[in-house]
């Protein structure tokens, strides 16, 4: 079966690029990704407006750093967006970049604690519960949403280390793995994950730094060395049609059940994101279709019971 297909809004580009995007995915793909990277731009305000100027594209945001917020503001966020877009929204938690956490001062001693906690304490928030807790990082007295989501709301996980990885699948409905994995490494993920959920069709995000056109591969590249990653036509999705669906395939086989094409960080004007997606959509999927049949919907693991770096 073909994996999700979906795009990623990269916060190099400014805020208001991100209709003219989320309306192109709307109509071409299936999943619309958007971040919050310190200090670009907000998470949830990005997904609330992708989600109101589209109508069926799933939209994820990967991820919300625990460090930065407070576990019941998170809740509520997450509750309102679930039920006034019933399952199309799909957020992420995870550690965030632990130099931009220092920098607002909410650098935790042990980021694995403070995820556990957190998102232990986010699960049970959103499926109603009244919580009192008193964690190392996790403080509440009595909160209790008065609007919670409808049963079954979805609430994924991101992280690369392998207990990071075992502690999402083990939470969360499943892992946001980060751009820039060999298919080998890949497949190591999304094993892993798939043994610490104990459900073999647990949804495994993958993005993937794609690029089109003559220079695609070298567009990509570059992007890789921004992270200290050698350069690596495994690791990208670059070139014509052909070759960006052959690495979809790529990671669909590694284990990917999404995945996300992320534009270079060169890309700075909004059409060519946006001719970047109508390519996908007319000739990349149909390539990917006739390989590989349809396409999943969203399903995972939720309890807390299954069972950082």
């Amino acid at each position: 079966m073909a994996p999700r297909l979906g795009v990623a809004f990269v916060p190099s580009l400014p805020p208001e690029a991100l209709l003219p995007l989320a309306r192109a995915a709307d109509e071409h793909l299936d999943d619309l990704w958007v971040w919050e990277d310190c200090f670009k731009e907000s998470g949830i305000a990005s997904a609330t407006a992708a989600l109101a100027s589209t109508q069926r594209v799933r939209v994820g945001l990967g991820l919300m750093p625990a460090p930065l917020r407070n576990v019941a503001l998170t809740a509520m966020e997450v509750a309102t967006l679930h039920r006034l877009f019933p399952g199309r929204f799909v957020p992420g938690v995870g550690h965030g970049v632990q130099d931009w956490m220092g920098q607002v001062g909410g650098r935790a001693a042990s980021p694995m604690t403070l995820l556990e906690e957190y998102l232990t304490a986010l699960r049970r928030l959103l499926d109603g519960e009244e919580l009192t807790v008193d964690g190392r990082y996790v403080h509440l007295d009595r909160v209790q949403l008065d609007w919670p989501p409808e049963p079954g709301a979805v609430l994924m996980a991101g992280g690369s280390g392998p207990r990071t990885l075992d502690l999402g699948a083990r939470l969360g409905d499943g892992v946001l793995l980060a751009a820039g994995l060999s298919e080998t490494e890949l497949a190591a993920a999304a094993d892993r994950v798939r043994a610490g959920s104990g459900d073999p069709d647990v949804e495994v995000v993958y993005s993937v730094v794609a690029a089109a056109g003559p220079d695609a591969q070298a567009r990509a590249d570059a992007d890789l060395a921004l992270w200290g990653v050698a350069a690596d036509p495994t690791r990208t999705a670059a070139g014509g049609p052909e070759e960006i669906a052959a690495a979809v395939r790529r990671s669909a086989d590694a284990g990917a059940t999404t995945v996300v094409l992320q534009p270079t960080s060169d890309v700075t004007d909004v059409t060519e994101l946006v001719a970047l997606v109508e390519m996908i959509g007319r000739e990349v999927r149909p390539l990917l279709r006739r390989a590989g049949g349809g396409t999943p919907a969203l399903h995972g693991t939720r309890g807390l019971g299954k069972g950082s770096e």
